[in-house]
């Protein structure tokens, strides 16, 4: 990072500049705030070059590309300007090293580290390639170092920027060294996704043995060596040398795709370790070295500092200096190595100006030492129809686990190994052989119960907890109740907060339940709680639909000859309870409708429209956006983005996770299977709710402030709070 110059502005497009993060005769890229908080990397285009209307024209082509691809390995677009006089884009921003600084720094990558890295940049690419956009410039600064494994950034831009730039017909767009043949002959119409497969030979080679396959020196000698000689391979382990030598193949149809790099290189979800040392080993992804700094990059990146900006100087005047605090006498040079392992932090508030001397007195205290490092392992649907719920849970938990690290006095140190099963049942017994094979302390998830129910045996075998945040399966406990965890309400007693409302908010004497019987379970457990359990000690009457019908108005209408003063959806459509919404206010029903969270999604919002207003629903989360100030400004700052369903939830399974290692002595020594068996004897007071499991039931927590009630008001579900406290 550098300082900001006079000349820069003090933000583009809203977004707080803090720091330059590079320069070149493109543009300039900043580390910036977003309104909201969220650090970006932000990248500016010359106005000379923007000046082009066929720059415009495909970068604002470009961008739209991109910003709709998405990928774990892959760093989003998340805010553009395409039609500013500097046209920008801002990504997220990865807080950890690049492989350039990690290879430079600290050596060569092990040849299992460099099968991880290749496997999951090949992914990314592949997702690239899928939107029909080609990277142009995979180099080793253009791949970031992340705990959970690395990540490809300035994807597609590249193609439209350096397009534009070089006008000449002979001109070679890239970086001699991470180019392809074709690149560096300038044949334009060739390039294509096998010249990103190409560079990702370069990058993979370069990783294995800290050489360039074609040297350094003049950019003309690397080009002529890269279109000319074979790629020195010398250095690189031999069990590498076939997957990247075939992608250093010359000619582009010899090269393998994407997909086939990554087949080569191994998935690595599937450890090729074999002794149990080796698969605990595999865990860490990087070197130990390599991993603290970015373990503490990752614990320090929300406290980039507000910059200190030198003042713009009048033109002619000579250089003025701000000279800052003296250096102590003691104090070594901060040299690029030095602020690469103090971290994003450090080097953030030494380019701010505020020196070395200003990091230290901050109240970190200085390194920890070398502390054990438990990791946890998440299970969930990162891509799937359960993506949105699955990745707020991931957020939350990687936002416990770093604000877990950065805290003064600890003992252990926690690491998150993420795995994607895709809702699939094979995909999570595999995500569930790997994290065993890894050695997690203990599983947050699955996300479904079809994923838990197919990854439930594997935990039970290896004696791993898996602890389960949004999901309950009664088929889960009784076989795996040893290892099992179920930090949320059961679906069983949904009722609770609907008869809750219903005998003390809004008390009735006549209730109606619309019976969907395309719930399943679902449906039918919440009809016969409230059947068995009627509300304000009244009636309850049924009215059920096929599951192949969609007539709500007959079943709406038959409410009313009933009398009903207050009606519950028993369904879990969106779709379908929009339908019985239109069928209620059609037949002129006024009286409270209730359903519960399985609705509460927007589809239910748009398609019910004004029948949809004040809905309630009962649900066994609470409000992610008012559960704490502190864990919604630091979740936004984090990720730009408000926290989402299960998120608080998430992050309290971190923490009792972690408050459980504490009483075991947080030792390197400690078992997965003592974390298990000690997880229920533990209290945890966290955002969400207070964690206690009842003496009578090892697997479940207790149920007191479980459930909490929303209503439908305008295009949102506003929160009315924890079901006893609802007036």
């Amino acid at each position: 990072m550098r300082p900001l110059t006079g000349d820069d502005p003090e933000d583009i497009g809203g977004h707080l500049l803090l720091a330059r993060l590079g320069a070149g005769g493109m543009g300039v890229v900043y580390l910036a705030r977003t309104p909201g908080g969220a650090l970006v990397a932000l990248k500016t285009i010359r106005a000379e070059h923007a000046a082009d209307p066929a720059f415009r024209t495909r970068f604002r082509r470009e961008v739209t590309a991109v910003r709709g691809l998405t990928g774990t390995w892959l760093v989003p677009v998340v805010a553009a300007d395409t039609e500013a006089r500097e046209p920008w884009l801002a990504t997220e921003f990865v807080p950890g090293p690049s492989l350039v600084e990690a290879v430079d720094g600290f050596g060569a990558l092990p040849a299992a580290s460099v099968r991880t890295l290749g496997s999951r940049l090949a992914d990314a690419l592949e997702a690239v390639h899928a939107a029909g956009v080609v990277h142009r410039d995979v180099k080793p600064g253009n791949v970031l170092l992340a705990l959970d494994g690395p990540r490809l950034i300035d994807f597609g831009v590249a193609r439209a920027a350096g397009a534009t730039a070089l006008t000449a017909p002979d001109a070679v767009v890239g970086t001699p060294g991470f180019l392809a043949p074709e690149q560096a002959q300038a044949r334009a119409g060739e390039v294509g996704p096998p010249s990103d497969v190409f560079a990702l030979g370069c990058v993979l080679a370069y990783a294995a043995s800290g050489r360039r396959p074609f040297g350094t020196g003049h950019a003309a000698g690397v080009l002529f060596r890269t279109v000319h000689e074979e790629p020195d391979l010398t250095d690189v382990p031999r069990e590498l040398r076939a997957p990247i030598g075939a992608c250093l193949a010359k000619d582009p149809a010899r090269r393998p795709t994407a997909a086939e790099v990554a087949a080569a290189l191994g998935d690595p979800r599937i450890p090729l370790a074999r002794g149990a040392a080796e698969a605990r080993e595999g865990q860490r992804w990087l070197p130990p070295a390599v991993l603290r700094v970015v373990a503490e990059r990752s614990a320090r990146a929300l406290d980039v500092p507000t910059p200190r900006r030198p003042p713009r100087q009048p033109a002619g005047d000579g250089p003025a200096t701000d000279p800052g605090p003296p250096r102590p006498r003691d104090a070594r040079p901060v040299t690029r190595r030095r602020v690469l392992l103090m971290g994003g932090a450090a080097a953030s508030a030494i380019a701010a100006g505020g020196g070395i001397t200003a990091y230290l007195t901050a109240g970190r205290g200085g390194a920890r030492g070398a502390l054990p490092v438990h990791t946890l392992g998440f299970q969930s649907d990162l891509s799937g129809p359960g993506k949105a719920d699955g990745t707020a849970q991931e957020r939350a938990a990687r936002l416990a686990v770093e604000q877990h690290n950065a805290r003064s006095g600890i003992t252990f140190r926690l690491a998150l190994n993420t795995v994607d099963d895709g809702g699939e049942a094979a995909r999570a017994r595999q995500a569930a052989r790997h994290l065993v094979a890894a050695g997690v302390s203990a599983v947050l998830g699955p996300g479904s119960a079809t994923t838990a129910l197919a990854a439930a045996p594997v935990y039970q075998d290896a004696r791993t907890a898996m602890v389960l945040i949004s999901v309950d399966d009664g088929s889960l406990t009784p076989s795996h109740a040893r290892t099992l965890c179920v930090t949320r309400a059961p679906e069983s007693f949904l009722a609770l907060p609907l008869t809750s409302y219903l005998t003390s908010v809004r008390p009735v004497d006549r209730t109606a339940v619309i019976d969907d019987r395309a719930a399943g379970r679902t449906g039918s457990d919440l009809t016969n709680a409230l059947s068995r359990t009627p509300p304000h000690q009244g009636t309850t009457s049924v009215h059920s639909v096929a599951a192949g019908s969609d007539d709500f108005a007959s079943a709406a209408r038959a409410a009313l000859a009933a009398k009903a003063q207050a009606v519950v959806f028993s369904g879990t459509s969106p779709e379908r309870a929009a339908r019985c919404a239109r069928a209620l206010a059609g037949a002129g029903f006024t009286g409270p409708r209730l359903g519960t969270w399985h609705i509460m999604r927007p589809a239910f919002l748009q398609q019910a429209e004004a029948a949809g207003q004040d809905w309630l629903f009962g649900a066994p989360f609470t409000d992610p956006g008012s559960v704490s100030r502190t864990f919604r400004t630091a979740y936004h700052a984090r990720y730009g983005a408000a926290p989402g369903r299960w998120s608080p939830e998430a992050y309290d399974a971190v923490g009792l996770v972690a408050r459980t290692l504490e009483t075991l002595g947080g030792t390197s020594d400690v078992a997965p299977g003592a974390v298990a068996e000690r997880l229920r004897d533990v209290t945890y007071r966290g955002l969400a709710k207070t964690l206690r499991f009842a003496s009578g039931d090892t697997s479940t927590a207790e149920l007191g402030g479980s459930y909490f009630l929303f209503q439908a008001k305008g295009n949102a579900f506003r929160f009315l709070g924890r079901q006893d406290q609802v007036k």
